[in-house]
């Protein structure tokens, strides 16, 4: 077990702290002053005021925590008794795909395993979709668990109804190997570890929370989790999604930080927003999760994404952040620039060292942009 696992839960766990804010003060400790988290706490307060820049309420966390460390110590030991880990964001050991994709603002700064944390190295999928997904997005996600397997890639699931726990199941079924995010503590999994004992002893199955240990499950942190799945996911499948929810608003996020997302090409009779999503700038793949050329679904909506830009910015001067809000698109302003430089029939002025676009005659031919 963790030599300073106490004060490394005190830590992790402060009250309505930014996980920013925590990692911040980790950075501070552990890479600038080069201190343990032991020393940190040792310090006193007068230091964290000055040294630190902590405010009143910070401190009193702080010194609150100190009082629990003598708890958390038992807490710790109950952890290690049962064959719990836990990895600092200091550790060798912590997901560098994770920090990766989360970045020091939301990279959570501990995480409690049970199972093989060599399975962090490896990289990864994460299948998402709907709890209520059809038949045909379920058989999708045991497509692309399966594929993971042969390719020795990592399932990652949140261990919710529907693409989650099939994504889950289709990965054991195809002796692969996979990681499953709680959106409750590491000690209130319960039966699941009965149900994934041979899994977990065997290392194809790691348990992951983030939480405090024992945190019952709750709403708000099944959501919370969602980011997690994301981060510790080398590439994201969409099985199925809705125009709302957690897959909606995860794949919208990491098209806004430029993640390569891959969505299931839906029927013409299913109703679902994968179509949507692929418009926004995922990549349409088919049932078996290969990479989809353009379709002529797909061409016929680019011809209407871009007689719409060419209404908007007839008579008009504008920049790529107000193109990107009059078409409601959800694109950032540098992925509309981005778009707009593949037109040929756009032109780029500067107002006041600022970057707008007008529109402009074009001789021949039109070169035309991909989403």
């Amino acid at each position: 077990m963790l030599k300073d696992a106490a004060y490394w839960i005190s830590l992790a766990h402060l009250p309505r702290w930014r996980t920013a804010r925590t990692n911040e003060v980790i950075i501070k400790f552990h890479h600038t002053d080069k201190i343990s988290i032991e020393e940190f706490f040792s310090l006193d307060t007068g230091v964290w005021e000055k040294e630190y820049g902590l405010n009143e309420k910070e401190i009193g966390d702080l010194t609150n925590a100190k009082s629990d460390i003598p708890n958390n110590s038992f807490l710790a030991e109950t952890l290690e008794n049962q064959g719990f880990e836990l990895i600092p964001i200091t550790s060798d050991d912590y997901s560098q795909t994770l920090k990766d994709n989360l970045k020091v603002n939301y990279s959570p700064p501990l995480l409690y395993i049970k199972g093989d944390k060599q399975i962090f190295t490896e990289k990864s999928i994460a299948v998402v979709g709907s709890r209520s997904a059809s038949a045909k997005s379920l058989q999708f996600t045991d497509n692309i668990a399966k594929l993971a397997s042969k390719e020795f890639k990592v399932i990652v699931s949140g261990f919710a109804k529907g693409v989650d726990k099939q994504a889950l199941d289709s990965s054991i079924k195809h002796i692969g190997r996979s990681i499953i995010v709680l959106p409750q503590g590491i000690l209130t999994f319960g039966k699941g570890y009965q149900e994934y004992y041979k899994q977990i002893v065997n290392g194809e199955v790691v348990v992951l929370s983030t939480f405090h240990p024992n945190a019952p499950w709750m709403v708000e942190l099944a959501m919370a989790r969602n980011p997690i799945i994301y981060g510790l996911a080398s590439e994201i499948y969409v099985a199925e999604s809705d125009e709302k929810g957690g897959t909606w608003s995860g794949v919208k996020d990491g098209l806004r930080k430029g993640r390569k997302i891959y969505v299931r090409m839906a029927d013409a009779e299913e109703r679902n927003a994968n179509g949507k999503l692929i418009e926004l700038g995922a990549m349409a793949v088919d049932f078996d999760g290969k990479v989809l050329e353009e379709s002529a679904t797909l061409k016929e909506n680019r011809e209407s994404f871009d007689d719409s830009l060419r209404k908007i910015i007839a008579g008009d001067i504008l920049s790529a952040k107000e193109i990107a809000s009059r078409l409601n698109t959800g694109w950032t302003s540098r992925k509309m620039a981005e778009y707009l430089k593949t037109m040929t029939w756009v032109e780029e002025v500067k107002i006041k060292n600022a970057t707008k676009y007008k529109l402009k005659p074009v001789d021949g031919t039109e070169q035309v942009g991909l989403f």
